[in-house]
């Protein structure tokens, strides 16, 4: 079955979580209306399902392969690549000064949602190339914004990140690419970088390379760390690409999933040049673009979670809709009935649909208060923004990738032994789906961040304020007695979730590591809760739209998820709280060399 976006859900979360109607009045977005973008999005979709998703099973089966030194993609994605630009969505959401759509940030999203869905593999190269086009916006140069922008905007050029070394992974440190200043001001880079996703394609004229690098004499550690941009070809006067760079692709990694995906290793200067490069931001600043890269990155990695259980929830449905096994209560030993009826199938797939939608949710609101930090008019409300986005961005990529993988392993259970067998397809969305809570920071560091970096600000004040919107909410469902057990479990969340906000506020500063060993479990209880808030919203919007309208099956769905969603999904956050507060005595009681 082909992918299908889920239009109307999406609809219902752009306007009625999102709102979307708030977003396209600051200035700029006048075009970006409800109606408008409601078209658009069904052109988006139509074009993901037909030209994009037919290529995921048959990339995953061909994989991308190192012919002579290049890259040669699966079949398809060559053509695909070039219609995809064509259609002008790579930069539909960035500036139209640089070639864009001039969308809000949020509908981009959105489109990234249909392309992840679709293909992931497919879709990690145009995410890389946006996180790019922020570093270079923000700290590029007149002349590498001419040089490089417009043609990584329109996707007439790719972009990626060269940031991991085999002795510097996670601690970016340690890391010894080394570039050395020229007399004009350029650098010539030595090094070898690894997992580099879409180091090079077969797509397009040029790939620029973000490289993460350091200079003679700099500092240990991360303050001594530059960036470069580094194009695969070296750029004419005219804008053209022309000779080839002292870079290469060196081997591709053999990887568990998204095997469409070229993952390089990449090797700087083994000519003896030298790869030409050009400083972004200056010296020492390397770090500080690294994270205006990642935190774009990040957001569109969380989506990946989301995407992947999307794509299983569609293909577990269609099985169960398809496969005939068993027979009901009282049911004649020679019938048989699809397994979508029996009551432990429907248990899998209303929790995959009540997750996708949480998730679809938390990622919107995340994305709307990026468009309202970047263009609301009021500082004090674009400050409010940016720190909210701030303390959901480690939320949404961690909690939505660990549930992403959750999802697709629901959806090979759903199919029983025949989601074991590659042939079905299920199996290849578990596969896809590993890589995401690894990418762009483990999610124990989302984890580390969340609480060493974003739960502190204001002393608290972020999560408190948003703790107040979640009350808020729990009063308003005091008035509808079928959504009683939906509310009593809100409250329950919500103290669960002060409780341990207080806790590790406490502990931080004298006893770091007992806060640390709270970090993941907190995480998680705090997505769980932001989630539940978000569907019990949705919920009670859904309540007053048929009041309003009168029945609706479709809405009524809406009423159900969110209480399944708050119901029993959600009470397995009050678990975490003993996680939360535990402490790091038990994680260190068994000495190391008796871990055995």
């Amino acid at each position: 079955m082909p992918y299908s976006p889920p239009l109307r859900d999406i609809d219902f979360a752009l306007n009625h979580v999102a709102n979307l109607k708030e977003i396209s009045q600051l200035e700029g977005y006048g075009h970006a209306d409800p109606e408008t973008i409601s078209d658009l999005l069904e052109e988006a979709g139509r074009f993901f399902s037909e030209v994009i998703a037919p290529l995921n099973r048959s990339g995953d089966i061909e994989g991308s392969r190192l012919v002579d030194g290049k890259v040669v993609t699966p079949e398809g994605f060559k053509d695909a690549y070039s219609k995809f630009v064509e259609a002008g969505w790579p930069g539909a959401h960035m500036s139209e000064e640089w070639g864009g759509g001039g969308l809000p940030y949020l509908v981009g999203l959105v489109i990234q949602e249909f392309s992840k869905s679709a293909n992931m593999a497919f879709s990690l190269c145009p995410m890389l190339t946006q996180g790019g086009i922020e570093a270079l916006i923000e700290l590029g140069t007149t002349e590498q914004h001419d040089t490089f922008l417009e043609k990584l905007v329109t996707g007439e050029w790719t972009g990626t990140m060269d940031l991991t070394e085999p002795e510097a992974g996670s601690d970016v440190g340690a890391l010894r690419t080394r570039a050395e200043p020229q007399e004009d001001g350029t650098y010539r880079l030595f090094g070898q970088k690894i997992f580099i996703t879409w180091g090079d394609q077969d797509f397009t004229e040029n790939v620029v390379h973000l490289v993460l690098a350091r200079t003679p004499d700099s500092p240990p550690g991360t303050t001594g760390i530059s960036m470069f941009i580094v194009p695969r070809n070296l750029v004419d006067e005219d804008g053209n690409p022309g000779e080839e760079n002292d870079l290469r692709v060196v081997s591709l990694e053999h990887k568990l999933g998204i095997h469409a995906s070229p993952t390089c290793v990449m090797s700087f200067g083994d000519r003896g040049d030298g790869a030409l490069g050009y400083v972004l931001g200056g010296e020492g600043d390397g770090m500080k673009n690294m994270f205006i890269m990642m935190n774009a990155a990040r957001i569109g990695v969380g989506i990946e979670g989301l995407a992947i259980g999307e794509g299983a929830y569609q293909k577990a449905l269609q099985f169960t809709r398809e496969r005939k096994q068993g027979r009901l209560p009282g049911q004649p030993a020679t019938e048989s009935v699809a397994i979508i009826e029996h009551p432990d199938v429907r248990r899998m797939l209303l929790t995959m649909k009540s997750y996708n939608e949480a998730m679809r949710r938390l990622l919107y609101v995340v994305a709307q208060g990026v468009d309202l930090e970047r263009h609301d008019p009021d500082e004090s409300t674009r400050r409010a923004a940016g720190q909210r986005v701030a303390l959901l961005t480690p939320i949404a990529k961690a909690w939505c990738t660990d549930l992403g993988v959750e999802q697709a392993s629901l959806g090979i259970q759903i199919h029983g032994g025949m989601g074991y067998i590659e042939e079905t397809g299920a199996a290849q969305y578990f596969r896809d789906s590993r890589i995401a809570p690894i990418y762009e920071g483990t999610n124990g560091i989302q984890a580390i961040d969340l609480l060493m970096r974003k739960l502190p600000m204001g002393n608290g004040a972020v999560m408190t304020a948003l703790c107040d919107e979640i009350a808020a909410t729990i009063k308003e469902l005091q008035g509808h007695t079928d959504l009683n057990a939906t509310r009593l479990n809100m409250e329950d969340g919500l103290e669960a979730l002060r409780l341990g906000t207080e806790h590790l506020l406490s502990v931080m500063g004298n006893h770091p590591s007992q806060a640390l060993a709270g970090a993941t479990p907190y995480l998680g209880l705090a997505g769980n809760v932001i989630g539940g808030w978000l569907m019990a919203r949705s919920a009670l919007v859904a309540k007053d739209l048929i009041e309003s309208n009168g029945p609706d099956a479709w809405m009524a769905s809406k009423i159900t998820t969110g209480r399944f969603y708050c119901e029993q999904l959600m009470p397995k956050a009050f678990g975490l709280l003993d996680g939360v507060r535990g402490g790091d005595e038990l994680l260190f009681a068994i000495p190391t060399d008796s871990l055995d």
